[in-house]
């Protein structure tokens, strides 16, 4: 698992790396304007269709399902199943995308961005149209990926992200002094056929076999086995639709400054949680198909140490040099200086939820590894319904006390994702047991040390070199902290920083 994660997150690296420089991209182009809102908005309702029909349901339902035929020496009914969920969702999204197609003028403008203009909803409706063939071609994209991945190929499905990155730099880069906005759908609609077609070569390397069926008995337990996960994750959408619907209310720029700061924010959390949490997911599943309980507590511990060590000094990070990184990458072009202010504001609320999001990856993979899909679902539909509740107030109460009101939607999101962690921890251990294995508190307070360290160095930094240019400010910024926070954790002793140091020696 080590060496698959190691792997994985080196292509996450660069696939996040792609990732920023494809919001510096967009950024410079179309800034924090009336034209992206209607972009991210106009992209929600493609993603809701694909997350719930075929995302990450699919894939925690999927994987277990199918490695299990492996393991009972029956590949051929592995196959069988592969193809089965294939044509079933190749049939499913079309219908699904077709409906959508038809619905959309009535879904923008009561649903969606009632706060938008009448112009700027039929360009929403036209621009979500153009991107409804995308989900498809996503949908056969997840199971490709589930099967690479559950034969322990993680390469192809590590990459596939880039080429949709690249996709859209290309889009906005080249198509968009032409077509304006609609480049980006177009260049979505072309990143997710990239998507598809680099993993095919996979399916080769592993020898997998296409059967024209739209039958099979491991069909019926792939559904009972997402039934829960879709609902936590509609639960999830609800919430994502109720930020873009009170974001579309709050002025031009709103909608785009909480989705800059959001993916500034996933960005350490895409680089090393999502990557080692899919690295592991086929391991804790191999774990608990053999009982082997005290291995899989070890693995589970082991990860969720090792993402504390890294997600936690990146939220104080976050927190402490939003400004000058905001500014460092994005402020060019059409992106002005209060869209800089904007978004920093919404970044410093979304990093108080990092380490809660990386420990949701982790933790709820190993619920599903162990086929229990039902209690993540309960407790975060419980999480999201707070964030909901957060959403509607929060706002209200920023703006009243003269706060930037967006910045209460950001807040509201990390409030409930802290609590949603805190709460799937707590319900999994007596599931698998032990004590010994669970050194949790003294390693997150060893951490914590560090990154208090690190914080009080950053804030210090910022005074001493206020009106500084912005790379001095913030790339010294993130030279110094990372730099004080490793040598703090090293004198407090710190297992996870020996642990990584002989992994990279090692290598």
């Amino acid at each position: 698992m080590a060496r698959a994660a190691t792997q994985v997150v080196l292509l996450f690296i660069v696939s996040r790396a792609l990732g920023l420089a494809r919001e510096m991209v967009v950024g410079a182009v179309f800034g924090t304007t009336a034209a992206y809102d209607a972009y991210l908005a106009a992209v929600r309702v493609p993603d809701i269709l694909f997350t719930l029909i075929a995302g990450g349901a699919l894939g925690s339902a999927f994987i277990p399902t199918f490695t299990g035929y492996f393991a009972r020496n029956d590949p051929e009914g592995g196959w069988r199943l592969a193809s089965a969920v294939v044509n079933l969702l190749l049939l499913v999204l079309t219908l699904a995308a077709g409906l959508t197609w038809l619905a959309a003028p009535l879904i923008v403008p009561t649903i969606l961005a009632p706060g938008f203009t009448p112009d700027l909803q039929a360009l929403t409706v036209s621009l979500m149209r153009t991107m409804l063939v995308a989900p498809i071609l996503f949908g056969v994209s997840g199971v490709v990926m589930g099967v690479l991945n559950a034969r322990q190929h993680f390469t192809l499905p590590a990459l596939a992200p880039s080429f949709l990155n690249l996709s859209l730099i290309g889009a906005a880069w080249f198509l968009a002094p032409r077509l304006g906005v609609r480049a980006l759908a177009l260049g979505y609609v072309a990143g997710a056929a990239l998507h598809l077609s680099i993993q095919i070569p996979g399916l080769f390397l592993v020898n997998a076999r296409y059967i024209p069926s739209l039958y099979h008995p491991g069909v019926r337990e792939v559904l009972w086995l997402m039934a829960p996960r879709v609902l936590g994750l509609a639960a999830v959408q609800v919430n994502f639709l109720v930020n873009t619907n009170i974001a579309s209310r709050l002025g031009e720029g709103a909608v785009s400054a909480l989705n800059y700061a959001w993916l500034l924010m996933l960005l350490p959390q895409g680089i090393f949680a999502q990557a080692v949490a899919t690295a592991a997911f086929p391991t804790f599943a191999d774990q608990a198909a053999r009982g082997e309980w005290k291995g899989m507590r070890r693995t589970l511990v082991g990860t969720l140490r090792a993402i504390l060590f890294v997600t936690l000094p990146a939220a104080v990070g976050l927190i402490f040099l939003r400004q000058p990184l905001v500014a460092l990458l994005f402020e060019r072009g059409a992106f002005q200086a209060s869209s800089t202010q904007a978004v920093a504001w919404a970044l410093a609320f979304y990093a108080l939820g990092l380490v809660g999001h990386a420990a949701v990856e982790i933790l709820a993979r190993a619920f599903y590894a162990l086929h229990d899909t039902w209690t993540p679902v309960w407790v975060g539909g419980l999480a999201m319904g707070l964030n909901v509740v957060l959403s509607l107030t929060l706002p209200g109460i920023f703006g009243r006390v003269g706060l930037p009101p967006h910045g209460g939607l950001a807040l509201a999101n990390s409030i409930a994702t802290l609590l949603e962690g805190a709460g799937l921890a707590r319900l999994l251990r007596p599931r698998l047991g032990g004590s010994a294995e669970w050194r949790l508190w003294g390693a997150a307070l060893r951490i914590g040390a560090a990154a208090a360290v690190m914080g009080a160095a950053l804030f210090a930094w910022q005074r001493l070199t206020a009106g500084y240019p912005t790379l001095l400010v913030g790339g010294g910024g993130v030279v110094i902290g990372a730099a004080i926070y490793l040598a703090t954790a090293l004198l407090l002793g710190a297992d996870e920083l020996r642990t990584v140091l002989r992994l990279l020696l090692r290598r």
